[in-house]
């Protein structure tokens, strides 16, 4: 183990958190001027470890070590500098910091490994300004669609035009796309859950990533005077309150995760019935069919409540992304890695997690096989100031990726990395 890294790793967090649009807390999203900012002090970073490091077409920051030849398939490795608002420092940033930090380790013998290894640093993953998620690895998966240039962010700007006043072009964003380049992706991210710390350990391997989906959800009612006696009401804010609940109560006994993280009421007087409340949905589970299961079944619970108070309901999906597994071969690898650093306790056996949280993986999973390490953080807390890992999980979690990285090359050293 090497503190010197971890602690190097945990110093360059903090650097970046000071890297934000607001005063009050840490908020760098796509294509802002903190974007360029992070990734401008990504990049030096990368090329003092030893990397060619370039922009691509879309936004995201590539550093490249070269293999035993020129040009050989690239294991890539990385996660995401951009954030929420008032957001964590380590959610994302720490497995691109966790991959520079490997690079420096295999610089000086990169010229043995049988591929060329690189960093990515995703520039949106959250989503945050323009209301999708995953843009820059879509980019890198070849998976752009033109629908998105007119999305546009709280002060109107479309994504065309925020690309265009950073610099880049609309028309080459498909230069951006690495699809029969990469060989496999592996990313190492805090857990944003509690299991590793229940265990007592500091990493795990993740099996698979969740499917999910969001929409918007209105509920239509009518906006009449306060003194409208009960039985002539339709308060469209009691149904959607009393949908939140039924949302909760059903996703939880089909097992998935259902989450309404945002209402909005109108006319908003407060001496007038409520018109029409909009609340938004994030239903996530562990298979596509568990999802839509779930779907259906709060839709169907959704629609009895606006029939009992005579109220309808609008439904606008904004979001569809289908669950990923994470490749057995790199489980595997994962897997002996994190158990030579000793992370497993002395065990004997590596926790195995399911992510319900998305991540950069889902998308690159369209061109190449993925691998995902889970780091422990303190009381499972993310996307939020609060955010906590320790030194020497992040040395543990260095050492597991180097050694990831160095499994992966032995097991392809008699065999074509293009061969996965």
């Amino acid at each position: 183990m090497t503190a010197g890294d971890a602690q190097e790793l945990l110093d360059r967090c903090d650097e970046l958190a000071a890297i934000s649009a607001s005063a009050t807390g840490i908020e760098r999203v796509y294509l802002s001027a903190q974007h360029a900012q992070a990734h401008a002090r990504a990049a030096e970073w990368m090329a003092e470890a030893g990397m060619a490091v370039r922009q691509d077409a879309a936004g995201n920051l590539v550093g490249r070590l070269e293999g035993s030849a020129p040009g050989l398939p690239a294991l890539l490795i990385g996660s995401h500098l951009d954030t929420v608002p008032d957001a964590g420092r380590y959610d994302g940033i720490l497995g691109v910091l966790a991959a520079i930090a490997v690079m420096g380790r295999l610089a000086s013998r990169s010229g043995t490994l049988p591929f060329a290894v690189e960093v990515v640093a995703f520039g949106d993953e959250e989503g945050t300004r323009f209301g999708t998620t995953l843009l820059g690895s879509a980019a890198v998966a070849g998976a752009w669609r033109e629908e998105w240039w007119g999305l546009t962010d709280r002060d109107g700007v479309t994504l065309r035009e925020a690309f265009e006043r950073f610099g880049l072009d609309p028309a080459r964003v498909g230069e951006a796309s690495r699809e029969g380049e990469i060989f496999a992706y592996l990313e190492t991210h805090i857990e944003q859950g509690p299991r590793l710390e229940d265990l007592g350990l500091p990493l795990g391997v993740v099996t698979g990533i969740a499917a999910a989906r969001r929409m918007s959800l209105t509920f239509h009612g009518e906006a009449r005077h306060c003194a409208t006696p009960y039985d002539r009401r339709h308060d469209a804010l009691l149904g959607a309150a009393e949908a939140v609940v039924a949302i909760e109560r059903t996703a939880r006994s089909l097992g998935a995760m259902a989450t309404v993280g945002r209402m909005e009421v109108a006319p908003g007087a407060v001496n007038v019935i409520p018109g029409t409340a909009t609340l938004s949905l994030d239903l996530r589970a562990e298979t596509d069919a568990e999802r839509d299961a779930a779907l259906d079944a709060i839709l169907d619970r959704l629609t009895a409540i606006c029939a009992e108070r005579g109220l309808t309901l609008e439904r606008q999906d904004t979001h569809c992304a289908a669950a990923v597994l994470c490749d057995a071969r790199l489980q595997a690898a994962i897997g002996e890695a994190v158990g030579s650093s000793g992370a497993d306790g002395g065990a004997g056996a590596v926790p195995r997690l399911f992510s319900v949280a998305g991540h950069d993986a889902m998308a690159v999973a369209g061109i190449a096989p993925v691998g995902m390490t889970f780091v422990r953080c303190e009381g499972g807390i993310s996307h939020h100031a609060d955010e906590a890992v320790t030194l020497a999980d992040v040395e543990v979690a260095i050492d597991a990726l180097e050694r990831t990285v160095e499994v992966l090359a032995s097991a392809q050293a008699s065999s074509s990395p293009s061969s996965w």
